[in-house]
């Protein structure tokens, strides 16, 4: 875990990379783009993509900060029942924030918690840039990467060298993609509702629950406790729109993480329920919240590493059934050279 600072972005630069490789080979043959000006363009799209999300999210958060006196003597309603029901200090003449500061462990939490964040903000924007550099030259790089490990290995261990790299690049792109699309979905379809219920900060629900969907299972829990409890507040004691919301953000997640994504995903990726939530649990305690949403891709690229050794044969069975492939795919000749 001390290494975390460095393992961390360039587990995720490795992974940028190999999602967008397939893209950048599609516009260098496609559209006779050079492999370098495809991968500079891929990485300004990113570029832009996170200037403009970072734009909408500070603004986002800035407005939330503003409005805040709006949401006191609601936060006061609730907070005076809470603590009628547990015995804590209320003092209808102080603030909110008065009345939850004068408790002791809220108070040691909140300071902990502010440093914390401010530490994290801080820590996210250099590990950005330093993701965001490697991704860039390890995307100019790939090919000639994967032709000089596959040079660097015995003859008689190159089909297996090329049929994990093979394996890994297209399993772990597949389940990104999808991933990026089902999530993206479940972002606009929340904020769509948000603004039709007219639930304050809309942009910054759908985005949450964008992000946290990354997470298997856990994830949309967490997205739909949020959003719920948000929603209660602004509209207690009226519930009609909070429960329309808890109800459409439970079907919402049901529809696309349990029935569309396994029909689309089908078989390839062949990890138990079980493995998933082991995986979850182990890289979340390793890399923390970042290791939550890495722990499907990372136990998938372990899974395909022990299918092709057969000493760690058994590994792979114990994190799931053997990967299906597609008919197209059992056809498709052996690979013999990395393009």
């Amino acid at each position: 875990m001390e290494l975390s600072s460095v393992l961390i972005p360039v587990t995720l630069a490795i992974l940028m990379a190999l999602s967008f490789y397939p893209v950048v080979r599609n516009l260098e043959i496609k559209a006779k783009i050079p492999w370098i000006a495809g991968s500079l363009i891929i990485v300004l799209l990113i570029l832009v993509t996170i200037f403009s999300v970072s734009g909408l999210l500070v603004k986002g958060l800035s407005t939330i900060a503003n409005e805040y006196s709006k949401y006191e003597n609601r936060f006061m309603s609730i907070y005076k029942v809470i603590a009628e029901q547990f015995g804590l200090a209320f003092d209808s003449e102080k603030s909110f924030i008065n009345n939850i500061w004068d408790i002791l462990e809220v108070r040691q939490y909140i300071q902990t918690f502010a440093l914390e964040l401010s530490s994290g903000v801080v820590s996210f924007g250099k590990s950005l840039v330093l993701i965001l550099i490697m991704f860039a030259f390890l995307l100019i790089e790939i090919k000639a990467l994967k032709r000089r490990i596959t040079n660097s290995v015995k003859e008689e261990s190159k089909q297996t060298v090329l049929n994990i790299s093979s394996q890994i690049g297209e399993d772990v792109v597949r389940f990104l993609s999808i991933k990026f699309f089902i999530s993206l979905a479940t972002g606009l379809l929340v904020y769509v509702v948000s603004l039709l219920l007219k639930l304050d900060f809309p942009i910054v629900w759908g985005f949450v629950a964008f992000i946290l969907n990354f997470i298997p299972t856990f994830g949309s829990i967490i997205s739909t406790i949020t959003t719920t409890l948000f929603a209660l507040l602004q509209f207690y004691p009226h519930y009609g729109k909070v429960i329309f919301i808890f109800v459409f953000m439970i079907a919402l997640n049901f529809l696309l993480g349990q029935i569309l994504e396994p029909r689309i995903e089908g078989e390839r990726l062949g990890l138990s329920p079980f493995a998933i939530l082991v995986s979850l649990a182990l890289w979340g305690y390793i890399w923390g919240f970042i290791g939550m949403i890495l722990a499907v891709p990372m136990t998938v690229i372990i899974k395909i590493f022990c299918e092709n050794i057969p000493y760690l044969n058994p590994v792979s069975m114990v994190l799931g059934k053997k990967r299906a492939f597609t008919k197209k795919e059992k056809n498709k000749p052996a690979k013999q050279t990395v393009s």
